[in-house]
């Protein structure tokens, strides 16, 4: 089955940064697939028009279009059933469920406020215009305030990654003894932040990265070895 998959790409082609298609690239690698990846920035609407959406990821099998991550990773894992699961069943689905939504209420926004001035420094000058008036609409700050202040605002993102931090304290992964898509859910959004920002997010010695090390070293370090932006 050949799949195509469109991800959004920076101003270099070969950095590829989006939270939502990291997921999708460690679901796609988990499930030992190729895909064709295809870089797409926010100006190509027209590339993607038969997703029936205006945004990426985007992936294409024959005449299916699909978008969104987490419709695509539950396309995989029906899809895909011989090969190795990216929710261990019904209750994992379930609660990868929950932690889409933690990290797309908490993670994301509270990342999103400490790097949003880079991502639009890494982005092709024909798309900085619209993400900054998008952004500054929907974060109610002119990127530079954002950026400004983001030394003061770190330490309550650190906090609130205390139940993340416990759980992994407990386990080697938040699918238990391995990797399953609730961990590249958490995982990419912080390969977001170091695509585009070598800024430090966590403290040296938080025992958060033991975790994101060795998720980014996996699938012979497909993310450690992923191009960035700074």
């Amino acid at each position: 089955m050949s799949l195509r998959f469109y991800e959004l790409a920076a101003a270099d082609p070969a950095v590829r940064f989006s939270p939502h298609c990291w997921r999708v690239r460690m679901a796609l690698a988990h499930k030992g697939l190729e895909a064709e990846r295809i870089a797409w920035r926010f100006t190509d609407k027209a590339a993607i028009a038969p997703s029936g959406g205006g945004a990426v990821p985007v992936l294409v099998s024959g005449e299916t279009w699909l978008s969104d991550s987490w419709r695509i990773a539950v396309w995989l894992e029906e899809s895909f059933p011989d090969r190795p699961a990216l929710f261990a069943g019904a209750g994992g689905r379930g609660e990868a469920g929950f932690v889409k939504n933690w990290t797309e209420t908490v993670v994301q926004p509270g990342l999103m406020r400490l790097i949003v001035k880079e991502i639009h420094d890494a982005l092709d000058p024909g798309d900085q215009s619209y993400f900054r008036e998008s952004r500054e609409a929907r974060l109610g700050e002119r990127l530079e305030v954002l950026h400004d202040g983001r030394e003061a605002r770190r330490p309550a993102l650190r906090e609130a990654l205390a139940p993340l931090r416990r759980t992994l304290g407990d386990q080697a992964y938040l699918g238990g003894d391995a990797p399953l898509f609730s961990d590249y859910i958490v995982f990419a959004a912080f390969q977001w932040a170091r695509s585009v920002s070598a800024w430090p997010i966590l403290a040296d010695d938080d025992p958060l990265h033991r975790w994101l090390d060795g998720i980014g070293g996996l699938y012979g370090g497909l993310a450690d070895q992923a191009p960035r932006a700074a």
